[in-house]
């Protein structure tokens, strides 16, 4: 299905304490982002880069949260952005660090709920994300987003989240490294969790087919939100937080393309690139080529068989 795909730049960098990922809307379009797309069939909208709504300097109680001014300004920001790209086409988050996905799953929520379906949430990512401005240790807001979206308390500086979607709705793949924290707040909730142990027992396709199955058994629509390091870091090495055993070049295409089969997906965030951490645009191109599986690329089209 073509699709109208409405980029809207997010040079958040206030999220964590590594500057770099600023860049990474420049690091897509110079990777050719708008131009896979177009080669698909599908049309382009760059809307360009948002600019965060100003917020006066403010401190949190937990002193180890920084640049929450920033950090507010961008959710506002986003959230308006995305709801805006959401009544045109396929909105695609072109980060900036995982701090965006506070505003662009918000924009999202309200577009959904504007159309009287559920929204449901694909997080393809080392981390869970699960801590709030309270239980944060490093004070980096883009270890926060999840909690925000399923409706956790401890977010009370931030706009409230237009609808938490409920744990059932999120599924996470790729996890490998939950603080204790995070993991005692996750074990009431029904968020499924895919780590690299289930991917290992299960395959990477399973339990991404089950989630798919039950986004369309309710109707939903699904944001998916792509973390560099949810890929080896030998392959994506332009990412602050290197964890070992991520999935591979093939794994990833398959995630890619068994989305695009669902038909299911209406969004995305492409977040955590760093091209100062880069080789030579290694890892821009390869977010580029998935999304370019993401909307119908195959990696091996495969003629129909004649019987």
């Amino acid at each position: 299905m073509r699709q109208t795909c409405i980029l809207i730049g997010a040079p958040v960098d206030s999220g964590q304490k590594r500057a770099g990922c600023l860049m990474g809307p420049a690091a897509y379009r110079v990777a050719g982002l708008g131009d896979a797309l177009t080669a698909l069939g599908h049309k382009v909208i760059d809307r360009g880069d948002v600019t965060p709504v100003p917020h006066p300097p403010m401190a949190h109680p937990n002193p180890a949260v920084h640049h929450l001014a920033e950090t507010l300004g961008w959710t506002e920001a986003l959230a308006e952005a995305g709801q805006a790209a959401g009544a045109l086409g396929f909105p695609i988050f072109l980060g900036g660090d995982h701090s965006l996905s506070l505003g662009s799953v918000a924009g999202m929520a309200t577009r959904a709920q504007a159309l009287g379906r559920p929204l449901f949430l694909l997080w393809l990512d080392a981390h869970t994300d699960f801590h709030t401005p309270e239980t944060t240790q490093s004070g980096n807001l883009h270890g926060t987003p999840v909690a925000y979206i399923a409706g956790r308390t401890g977010f009370e500086m931030f706009p409230p989240f237009p609808v938490p979607v409920p744990g059932h709705r999120i599924c996470m793949l790729g996890i490998r490294s939950v603080d204790p924290e995070e993991h005692a707040a996750l074990l009431p909730e029904e968020i499924e969790i895919a780590d690299m142990r289930v991917l290992d027992e299960r395959g990477i396709g399973a339990p991404l087919r089950d989630f798919l199955d039950r986004v369309r058994a309710e109707n939903g629509m699904l944001h998916v939100s792509l973390d560099v390091d949810f890929l080896d870091p030998s392959i994506a090495p332009a990412v602050g937080t290197t964890v070992p055993g991520g999935t591979t070049f093939r794994e990833a295409h398959l995630v890619m393309e068994l989305l695009h089969e669902s038909g299911l997906v209406t969004s995305l965030d492409l977040v955590e690139l760093n091209p100062y951490l880069d080789e030579r645009g290694r890892t821009a191109r390869l977010m580029v080529e998935l999304v370019a599986s993401l909307m119908g690329r195959k990696v091996f089209d495969r003629p129909t068989r004649q019987y």
